[in-house]
């Protein structure tokens, strides 16, 4: 196995300054079996995390769960199980999966889901699937996330817009973000109503609000689609209509995300894309702010499209090798009930990823708009990024289009061709590297 996963990690195994990691444990004194547990959260989120934890060590007294705080938890773990010593649990994203598991880093789990009853019923469909990879199941989801439109009701009343009446359309929505928008007496902006460009996170994925998507599943790469040709004539609109280099100096004057000096926070845009998580920062810096938040809107003539949304899920895994996997699953199966799993999204603040949600779940919640996200986590519409071992290339590839597009004036079917043409090639490659493993 160590063997395996040493020839899909390569170069990363020149990292010799981790060698710590694959130090084995002492022999713990007080009879039970000790189980590690790597996680990447701090904060407040990792003080949920230890609840949780404490919550199982206290329920039982045969396994004793470490919870360690890990920085670049996925890299660490890929090392750490090709060197023959790994954790037991880890805490990765979903992105992380297609790629560990064709490392052959990961404990496959369908044998043991389908004893303890972890299938497509128990949880919401669009947070399963981001833990299977070619049918099997190799990680189980921990915390989710969905994004919807947030808008500062104090501008829209400013305006003369109805704070209770966010955008539908994308129509509408570019009509309130012009009223919205505030130049000063230089000519320079203070205040953008909307901008495709903040906060970023999901410029690879304009497509899907239009119906696109980035690959046909299997063998063919469709960045260059009419669906996603609009979607980036779209985002190019703003750059005409407002200015790319106005954009950018506006911009370059925004703070940091988690920070007083957020875009969104502060007032200088009055409606952005952003997920789940978003009232935990505006809670903590800017209490008073009017705030809502609502479906992003759809093209006027595809209302099939109505609560599109990225999704995105922490996960945890047994990592290959791991030396308690009997007992591992024992915490995670606590992680997986409704109790442990209330109890962890709770003190993130974020939804359930459960297909059923407990009242007290929703009665303690701080989150006033809590039940939008967990529903649109239920839409048709959910979008993420392609399942595929090439991701970070695409991902890579289709932020230089945008940028292209938003910042040097590129037709958007000319990048989106140029993105289409490099990535087929990298993604032909790697289907062929995988004939040749599986061979």
């Amino acid at each position: 196995m160590a063997s395996r996963i040493l020839r899909g990690l390569g170069v990363l195994l020149l990292a010799a300054g981790l060698i710590f990691l694959f130090r084995p444990p002492a022999t713990p004194a007080d009879g039970r079996v000790h189980i590690t547990y790597w996680e990447k959260w701090t904060g407040f989120e990792g003080d949920a995390c230890r609840a949780m934890v404490d919550a199982y060590n206290a329920r039982q007294d045969r396994v004793w769960v470490d919870l360690l705080a890990i920085s670049r938890v996925d890299q660490k773990m890929l090392l750490a199980t090709a060197g023959g010593n790994p954790p037991d649990v880890a805490g990765l994203w979903d992105f992380n999966v297609d790629v560990f598991a064709g490392y052959n880093a990961l404990t496959r789990l369908d044998d043991l889901c389908k004893q303890a009853g972890f299938d497509e019923s128990y949880y919401l469909p669009a947070y399963w699937q981001l833990c299977l990879v070619k049918g099997h199941v190799y990680a189980l989801p921990t915390t989710p996330a969905t994004a919807a439109l947030h808008w500062n009701k104090q501008h829209f009343r400013e305006v003369g817009l109805d704070p209770e009446k966010p955008p539908r359309t994308l129509e509408e929505l570019d009509a309130m973000a012009e009223k919205l928008t505030v130049k000063a007496a230089d000519g320079r902006y203070e205040r953008m109503g909307f901008m495709p460009s903040e906060p970023g996170w999901w410029n690879w994925g304009w497509g899907y609000f239009f119906g696109g998507k980035l690959w046909n599943g299997k063998d063919r790469i469709t960045a260059n689609t009419p669906e996603n040709v609009r979607a980036f004539e779209w985002v190019k609109s703003y750059a005409d209509r407002y200015g790319a280099q106005d954009l950018q100096l506006f911009q370059s004057g925004f703070g940091n995300f988690s920070s007083p000096q957020n875009a969104f926070i502060a007032g200088k845009v009055s409606m952005e894309l952003q997920g789940v998580w978003m009232y935990n920062f505006i809670n903590k810096y800017n209490p008073d702010l009017e705030w809502g938040a609502a479906p992003f809107p759809y093209p006027a003539d595809r209302p099939d499209l109505a609560n599109s949304t990225p999704v995105g899920l922490d996960v945890l895994v047994i990592p290959a090798g791991a030396k308690h996997p009997r007992e591992a699953w024992d915490f995670v199966k606590f992680v997986e009930s409704q109790e442990g799993m209330e109890m962890l999204c709770l003190g993130q603040r974020k939804h359930s990823p459960l297909a059923h949600v407990s009242d007290d779940f929703y009665r303690k919640h701080p989150n006033p708009y809590i039940k939008l996200f967990y529903n649109l986590a239920k839409s048709h519409n959910t979008f993420r990024q392609p399942k595929t071992t090439v991701w970070k290339a695409y991902q890579d590839e289709m932020k230089n289009a945008f940028d292209r597009i938003w910042t040097e004036g590129w037709a958007p079917r000319d990048a989106l061709a140029n993105v289409d043409r490099r990535m087929q090639v990298i993604l032909d490659r790697e289907l062929a590297r995988e004939r040749r493993r599986a061979g």
